[in-house]
């Protein structure tokens, strides 16, 4: 069985994208699905190449219990349009920018993650980076509730079990 591949994408790849990747592997883990399934995170921008998770996100995500440390922010790359099925934005903007840098052809493979979400209206995941810590918390509720959508949508779509 070929594996399937998400890309989770903010720009600085410390906040949103990293929180995805940890709730989304999680759940994946979780379900057993962890060896049909490859997930990794990215940012439209250098900012923070190398660095961990923004300290506020891994300690929102560590009270329910995702642990992010592994993670290091890197930036999204050609190769990623070629190696991923699913790349998921977490706004407009990091979707245009990843529409703008898209090889031909690979189109297809990019949307907002938000667009998985079961209960939230808004399409967008909003940046917490410049407020206080219930943004991340609410990031974390979009989040959690959009990885399970998305999980749904790939088991279904690839025949994917435990």
């Amino acid at each position: 069985m070929k594996e399937t591949s998400v890309l989770f994408v903010c720009m600085g790849n410390i906040c949103r994208s990293p929180t995805a990747e940890g709730v989304f592997r999680d759940l994946v883990t979780r379900s057993g699905m962890d060896k049909a399934i490859r997930i990794d995170s990215a940012g439209t921008h250098s900012y923070h190449i190398g660095k961990s998770p923004d300290a506020r996100a891994s300690a929102a995500a560590a009270q329910r219990g995702y642990d992010l440390s592994a993670l290091r922010g890197r930036q999204v790359c050609e190769q990623d349009f070629l190696v991923f099925d699913y790349i998921l934005a977490m706004d407009e903007e990091n979707l245009s920018n990843l529409k703008r840098i898209c090889p031909n052809g690979q189109e297809h493979k990019v949307s907002l993650f938000l667009e998985h979400s079961r209960k939230f209206s808004e399409r967008e995941v909003p940046d917490p980076y410049y407020g206080g810590a219930q943004g991340f918390e609410h990031v974390l509720d979009m989040v959690e509730d959009a990885a399970q959508g998305l999980l749904d949508k790939l088991a279904e779509a690839h025949s994917l079990r435990a």
